[in-house]
């Protein structure tokens, strides 16, 4: 066999598979080179599908006002806090104790 023939017929074959490759990438429509960027949705972009009605607005803000009209957050008065400390020192007292047995 002579080599320069083997060389040339792998010159032809690379440059078929090169033309192969090239279209098939034209045809996904990517480039060789990796996509830069983050993935996922694009910062900025906004997800809108329709526009939103009046009718919409209201029923999305009834949730809000219902939250709005609960009663206020109940707070702590210092006797009752010094009670559960008090009931919570006594029950590790008697866990100690038990644990010491």
């Amino acid at each position: 066999m002579d080599i320069n023939r083997i060389l040339s017929e792998l010159d032809a074959e690379i440059a078929r598979l090169q033309g192969i490759r090239a279209a098939l990438t034209g045809l996904n429509g990517a480039s060789s080179a990796p996509a830069k960027g983050r993935r996922g949705r694009p910062k900025g972009s906004k997800n809108l599908t329709a526009p939103v009605t009046s009718a919409a607005k209201a029923v999305a803000a009834a949730p809000v006002a219902a939250k709005a009209a609960k009663k206020a957050k109940r707070k702590l008065s210092p006797e009752g806090r010094k009670r559960i400390a008090d009931a919570m020192k006594k029950r590790w007292a008697e866990r100690r104790k038990q644990a010491a047995k």
